[in-house]
């Protein structure tokens, strides 16, 4: 996966509590195999009015929000179904990174399993952030993931957003699920050693899988 390390870009603030997986993917973009063509689908039902025409009142059909990177959102943003679409519709959009003052247990999980920063802050830093960004005139935000920082342009404004070690060192590093679990490979061979020495019986059950540890 691709590195994130500091990214500065455009910011769009959709300021809608609990936007859920259909929102963000809805159900008639989900009939492939594969990942591709999920751009389209995103937020699509936001984008478009019934008539399927372009909706020019929504944030991202808006002058100078074509090339958004990061998305500040309302709170609890990817709740509902588990659907890693939404992730992948994101990032085939060009999102790198969400903001938001909570989100969907299972959505926080397959944004960083897939290279997408979901930036937890506070409710009172969301409030911040929503009265410095526009809908009408595009300002660009600063976010850097070793220090844990989301700063205006000119560096005028500087607030925090939570985030994991390990969710960290993926998103630094490039790495997925199964490449973290690997830099961990040592100490999970010493438990596996301490664990039977303790525990003799139980030696050898995990069978040919565990042979390799």
């Amino acid at each position: 996966m691709e590195k994130l390390i500091t990214l500065t870009a455009v910011a769009a603030p959709i300021n809608v509590d609990n936007m859920d997986t259909d929102q963000l993917m809805p159900k008639q973009f989900l009939r492939g195999i594969d990942k591709s063509g999920l751009a389209k689908g995103l937020l699509y039902n936001h984008r478009h009015l019934s008539d399927g025409t372009t909706n020019p009142d929504f944030v991202l059909n808006k002058p100078g929000f074509e090339n958004t990177q990061i998305i500040l959102a309302g709170p609890n943003f990817g709740c509902g179904s588990s659907r890693e679409h939404a992730v992948w519709g994101l990032m085939q959009y060009g999102i790198r990174a969400v903001i938001a003052a909570g989100f969907g247990e299972i959505f926080y999980s397959n944004c960083f399993n897939n290279g997408l920063l979901a930036a937890k802050v506070s409710p009172q830093t969301s409030a911040e952030l929503f009265d410095y960004l526009s809908d009408e005139h595009p300002c660009k935000l600063t976010i850097n993931v070793k220090d844990k920082e989301i700063r205006t342009e000119d560096g005028s404004k500087v607030w925090h957003f939570d985030l994991a070690e390990r969710h960290q060192t993926m998103l630094l590093e490039g790495l997925d699920m199964l490449e973290a679990t690997m830099k961990d490979i040592d100490s999970i061979r010493a438990f596996k050693e301490e664990h039977e020495k303790a525990f003799p019986w139980m030696s050898g059950l995990a069978g040919r899988y565990a042979k390799n540890l």
